[in-house]
């Protein structure tokens, strides 16, 4: 049986060999994932001449794994030790992404293989990121859990940092589809840091759990995980304030690249300058954000960063094409800071008070709210974008109407108790008092152990 992770030494992460290996690893992928974030739709833009429809649609696809696959993903992840998906979903991306380039080469690149990769690619990334969320737990103790989510978002925010603007350069060197194959070569790198990591993993038994009770089937699993985060109030709040942000950001962002070349004129070297400058406020939030959250409090850093990132959509609603540049920096100065802060403490707050046993479905059914709602968001942007560009309107009421609703999603971290949260948890016992919910009939003992928590 695997052993727990042991206390923090007092150098933190920096000696932890296994750490390092997931952590060198990611950082590779952030990278690479970076080129195909601007590659991918340009392909579809410049090279395939897809419409604005097309391009929101290549967008949805991507995340619809999110909705069709995040709940059972949870349940299958914890009957399954986390680090074999990781990697299997690593070298599966690389195949995917790596046909783009050779059907270009061959001349045979289509709009529906785009598609079909970023399906692929989106139910890989499904599986790695509810396992990725449920690893980190059993790689280091609970009380280095902010500080491991801050190097990886530290990673995460640099790579989104210098990334689009080496991404945007490749592109104009060597055309999108060869771009992607560098995020190809990233993905293969990553898995194979991960095989490198030696820390023993329990392997979970499929029929009974660790405390020897029967498991469920899949489907009352999937129902275990949904009971736990919609019958805990803090996960709750988080889940549903998330899932508003990101459904209206697609909507106002589904067709951004399609506004920034075809209205504004600007090319893959500047748009990725623009991201790059603008992700410079992710470094800062990722440097900062556990500063933010023993000043003001881990719920009140939640709420104030997910209340300040609206604006940013605002910002590039109204950017005038003679001087675009600094207002899209500005915008991804605001978004990149806000969303670190948020990022970085929520998550580590919704690990630290779910049971290990939970770990994988609290995540899968958190993907599968806040996640799922991009899909929503991207096609519902693409029929908008589509509407208001043949009625001759452009693409920036679409961009408005996203900042508009995003504005709202803060109501829920407002009117549930994670605004109360002062510390960091140090289990869930932390959060243990009165019931907040009926107790699940699933049979499952860590879906009755959810619903306790804390009244405001």
């Amino acid at each position: 049986m695997a052993t727990s992770p042991s206390p923090a030494p007092s150098t933190g992460l920096l000696r932890h060999a296994d750490f390092l290996k997931f952590w060198t690893a990611e950082t590779i992928s952030q990278f690479g994932s970076q080129i195909s974030l601007l590659a991918l739709p340009f392909v579809a833009i410049n090279i395939l001449e897809a419409t604005p429809f097309e391009v929101a649609l290549l967008g949805f696809v991507e995340f619809l794994p999110f909705i069709l696959f995040s709940l059972p993903a949870g349940a299958w992840i914890d009957r399954l030790r986390r680090r074999p998906i990781l990697i299997a979903g690593d070298l599966g991306r690389a195949i995917a992404l790596g046909t783009i380039p050779i059907a270009y080469a061959l001349d045979g690149l289509t709009i529906w293989q785009l598609y079909v990769v970023g399906f692929l690619v989106g139910v890989l990334t499904v599986f790695f990121d509810v396992s990725y969320q449920a690893y980190v737990p059993s790689l280091v103790a609970r009380s280095q859990l902010v500080e491991a989510n801050s190097k990886l978002e530290i990673s995460r925010t640099v790579a989104q940092t210098a990334g689009p603007a080496i991404a945007g350069g490749i592109i104009q060197l060597v055309r999108a589809p060869l771009a992607i194959l560098l995020d190809a070569v990233s993905f293969a790198v990553s898995g194979l840091f991960i095989l490198l990591i030696r820390r023993d993993e329990a392997s979970p038994d499929r029929h009974v759990d660790e405390h020897g009770q029967p498991r469920g089937s899949m489907r009352s699993e999937v129902t275990a995980g949904l009971r736990y985060v919609l019958g805990n109030r803090y996960l709750r709040g988080i889940a549903a304030s998330t899932g508003i942000s990101n459904l209206f950001t697609s909507l106002g962002f589904a067709t951004l690249l399609v506004f920034l070349v075809r209205e504004l004129g600007l090319d893959a070297g500047v748009i990725g300058l623009a991201f790059g400058i603008g992700n410079l406020g992710a470094v800062v939030g990722a440097l900062t954000a556990t500063r933010i959250s023993r000043r003001l409090g881990v719920g009140p850093a939640i709420v104030i960063s997910m209340a300040v990132s609206a604006p940013a959509l605002f910002l590039v609603a109204v950017a005038p094409a003679e001087i675009a540049l600094p207002f899209l920096a500005a915008s991804g100065l605001l978004t990149g800071f806000s969303a670190v802060v948020y990022n970085v403490n929520q998550v580590s707050f919704r690990q630290a008070i779910t049971p290990e046993r939970m770990q994988g479905r609290m995540n899968a059914t958190m993907r599968f709210i806040v996640w799922g709602a991009i899909p929503v968001g991207q096609i519902a942007g693409g029929f908008i974008a589509q509407a208001f560009t043949d009625a001759g309107l452009g693409l920036r009421p679409v961009i408005l109407l996203g900042g508009i609703g995003a504005a709202t999603a803060v109501l829920p971290l407002v009117l549930t108790p994670v605004r109360t949260i002062r510390e960091m948890p140090s289990g869930p016992e932390d959060v243990g008092g009165s019931p907040d919910a009926p107790v699940s009939s699933s049979g499952d003992p860590a879906a009755a152990e959810a619903v306790e928590v804390e009244e405001p």
